[in-house]
């Protein structure tokens, strides 16, 4: 983690899942969460990537950080939001 990570809340890691599973498994874990907190998934390229993110923000929650692992995989960082 580094100094600009806020501190994570909870993970989920959807990589062996596809879509649209993988967003109903990140949207399940944001609701297990308070509005404010830190939720750190992990993704796969191609489809959840190009998608989570933005149905994310269109629930009303904020997408802090995107960065891709070294396996390829991608990092993402989102705080939940009070709209959902």
């Amino acid at each position: 983690m580094t100094m600009e990570d806020p501190s994570i809340d909870a993970q989920v890691d959807i990589t062996n899942l596809v879509c649209p599973v993988t967003f109903v498994k990140t949207k399940v874990a944001l609701e297990e969460l308070e509005d404010g907190q830190v939720l750190e998934v992990r993704l796969n390229p191609g489809e959840p990537i190009q998608n989570i993110p933005q149905s994310l923000k269109d629930e009303g929650h904020r997408v802090i950080k995107v960065s891709r692992n070294e396996d390829g995989t991608y990092r993402l960082l989102v705080i939940k939001g009070g709209l959902g």
